[in-house]
């Protein structure tokens, strides 16, 4: 489940429509563009709050790789 909470803004993937891709993360902030340079969307960062995060835009999956910096920031 990518939406723990329910809040309902999570992404909502079809399948054989959206991409399911899974990038290894290692902080726990990421960037997400989309990729494809002008193709993708507006840079957001994220927050991997547990082991991993969903872009709402793109439903791209970053999960925090092993031995990555652990630190929660401020």
């Amino acid at each position: 489940m990518r939406d723990p909470q329910m809040t309902g803004y999570g992404p909502k993937p079809i399948p054989g429509i959206t991409p399911e891709e899974i990038l290894p993360a290692t902080s726990r902030t990421v960037g997400c563009d989309g990729g494809g340079g002008a193709l993708g969307h507006p840079l957001v960062m994220l927050h991997i709050a547990d082991r991993q995060v969903t872009c709402p835009y793109c439903s791209r999956t970053f999960v925090l790789a092993e031995g990555a910096d652990d630190s929660h920031g401020h």
